[in-house]
């Protein structure tokens, strides 16, 4: 049984001003629903996305991932949900949880809070209690008073069976607030899950600049460090980062000995205090024996994308007297990028000598430093 994210982003949005739909508008550097989706993707039990797009908007749509399902929206909100949910049908889905495009601070954790409470509910959604005195008016002036108790402030992503959620919207007339308002009225009961209060909806053109300001604050950003040495054995080349140097020694190690793949992984696994590499891939079993060592590295990088964060950059050091490493470098951050999945001008390796000094001097082996910056999506 697969759970599915529905992310719908077919609307207009004219409030929010722009020269496109505020789900397309840049917000630190990407549209606003390309931060959304990155919760979910970095969401443990999400099995799929679903994006419902506008039809004008199907490029920029495209553009997000191969791992996005793309739905044409209706007319309404509630029409578009509708397509997404007819399209999962026969699919073998459990659960679905749909969200609003233009809430980019939605995190991994309070999606994870939604479908635990769908462990003991037909439905859920988080949702903030009201706090403040509620006013009526008219005119610009307070012309009553609300009674406040009892009363939530509505988020997404809203949580439901899939059988129960698709068979409320095909009995539904149209024209619902939200997917809570279609479960109530086929006699369903909604869960309340503690709603966050950073997890905002874009509306109006301040909102850009205000959710800007909540991501700078909640920024999340770690650094690790990895060193690795491995001594010079027998071999006509030496494998660096990926590439296969002439050498007139190679590496000696249990994998290629590729020592700044070997560094660079364990930075990555500090900076998520997930060990090192031989916690993951222990010299003693049999099957790593001369493995290739960029499988550790792609190991460590999924593993920071599973849990949230994605490479600000890495820095290498490869430190050696012979081979030379600069001829090299080039090649070396272009295999870097395609294994780490990062642009190449994240990548720095350089390279320096020890003077002749300790063993690296000697010319007995390599050593590395591996520098590397995790940030939080």
């Amino acid at each position: 049984m697969t759970n599915v994210a529905i992310i719908v982003a077919a609307g207009r949005g004219t409030r929010a001003g722009g020269a496109q739909p505020k789900q397309w508008q840049s917000l630190r550097g990407k549209p606003v629903v390309a931060h959304a989706i990155g919760a979910f993707r970095a969401a443990t039990g999400i099995d799929r996305i679903v994006l419902v797009h506008h039809p004008d908007d199907l490029q920029q749509a495209a553009a997000l991932g191969d791992d996005i399902a793309l739905v044409e929206g209706g007319a309404t909100r509630d029409a578009s949900v509708r397509a997404a949910l007819d399209s999962l049908e026969g699919q073998d889905i459990a659960r679905v949880l749909i969200h609003d495009g233009a809430r980019p601070l939605v995190t991994p954790t309070l999606i994870a809070d939604v479908l635990a409470a769908l462990q003991d509910a037909p439905a859920a959604a988080p949702a903030l209690a009201v706090t403040d005195a509620l006013w009526h008016g008219d005119g610009g002036v307070v012309t009553g008073l609300a009674d406040r108790t009892g009363l939530y402030a509505a988020q997404t992503p809203q949580g439901f069976d899939y059988q129960i959620i698709l068979a409320a919207h095909r009995a539904h007339p149209g024209g619902a607030a939200d997917d809570v308002a279609v479960a109530r009225d086929a006699g369903h009961i909604v869960a309340i899950v503690p709603g966050d209060a950073r997890n905002i909806k874009i509306t109006q053109a301040e909102d850009f600049a205000r959710a800007a300001r909540l991501m700078e604050d909640a920024m999340d950003i770690r650094v690790g460090q990895g060193f690795d040495v491995h001594a010079f054995g027998p071999g006509d080349h030496v494998t660096l980062c990926g590439i296969k140097v002439p050498h007139g020694r190679g590496l000696a190690g249990h994998s290629d000995a590729d020592v700044g793949l070997h560094a660079l992984t364990d930075a990555i696994y500090g900076a998520l205090a997930e060990g090192d590499i031989g916690q993951h891939f222990p010299p003693s079993d049999p099957q790593w024996k001369g493995a290739a060592s960029h499988i550790f590295l792609s190991h460590a990088a999924g593993l920071a994308r599973e849990h949230g964060y994605r490479i600000g950059n890495c820095d290498l050091t490869l430190i050696c007297e012979h081979p030379k490493i600069s001829p090299h470098s080039v090649e070396m951050r272009g295999k870097l990028a395609e294994l780490l999945q990062i642009e190449v001008a994240r990548i720095s390796v350089k390279a320096t000598t020890s003077e002749r000094l300790g063993f690296t001097g000697r010319e007995e082996g390599i050593a590395a430093l591996a520098s590397v910056t995790l940030v939080a999506q």
